[in-house]
């Protein structure tokens, strides 16, 4: 029977000790050009592709319409925040580091991205790995993002992908590595923001990129029936 995480103690952490981040201070001027400093966070494993991670959007459909459109999302916990966090298989870090402490809803993520393989290939692969579900193609590529510029330097791009069914949804069952532990969820489009405000009741912490996903879902349909 799995154990609740919690953090058992916290301490300071030096650069030359840290494996995946180092604290930069960064000297620049402004455009009045008086000199000024800055303090941020530095992904130290980024590769030759010049991406930190990978989110992905899947979206899941009936080619008979046996449900309506649906995506998944991940529960997992986060120690820096030190709750569950929930979320798309979209924070999936070219190099994972796990530091949250905080149980989140998050976009399936894609964590490495191996050798010789693109952003879009090891979207579709972590899909699979993490919830089980293989998408048939994919349907956008966003350009590179940034997600805190004020506090880090890490990227990512948003892989969204199509995951078709003939029928009915059926779910394989996800290929996790040992010491992975996220419970994939099928939630409907439209029912999305509900469903994650029922989250946060819950004590559940939502992923920044997932909720603005959702709104951005349900403002698009409040301005489609003039109910803005």
């Amino acid at each position: 029977m799995p154990q609740t995480p919690k953090i058992l103690s916290k301490e300071e952490l030096s650069t030359s000790e840290a494996k995946w981040v180092a604290l930069r201070r960064i000297h620049w001027s402004d455009q009045e050009g008086k000199q000024r400093t800055w303090e941020c966070a530095e992904r130290t494993t980024r590769g030759s592709s010049g991406i930190d991670a990978v989110a992905i959007l899947a979206i899941l459909r009936s080619e008979s319409n046996a449900f309506q459109p649906s995506t998944v999302i991940i529960e997992q916990y986060r120690p820096p925040v030190d709750k569950y966090v929930i979320g798309k298989p979209i924070h999936l870090t070219i190099k994972t580091v796990s530091s949250l402490t905080f149980y989140d809803v998050e976009l399936p993520a894609a964590g490495l991205i191996d050798g010789g393989e693109t952003p879009e290939q090891a979207a579709i692969r972590e899909l699979e790995e993490e919830t089980g579900f293989k998408a048939a193609k994919v349907l956008d590529s966003s350009p590179l993002q940034v997600s805190d510029p004020g506090m880090t330097t890490a990227n990512m791009k948003l892989v969204a992908v199509d995951v078709p069914f003939p029928d009915k949804l059926e779910q394989s069952a996800q290929k996790l590595d040992p010491g992975e532990y996220i419970t994939a969820r099928i939630v409907e489009l439209a029912k999305l923001s509900e469903e994650l405000k029922e989250y946060e009741k819950k004590g559940f912490v939502i992923d920044a990129r997932l909720s603005h996903f959702a709104i951005g879902i349900e403002m698009a349909e409040r301005l489609r029936q003039s109910k803005l």
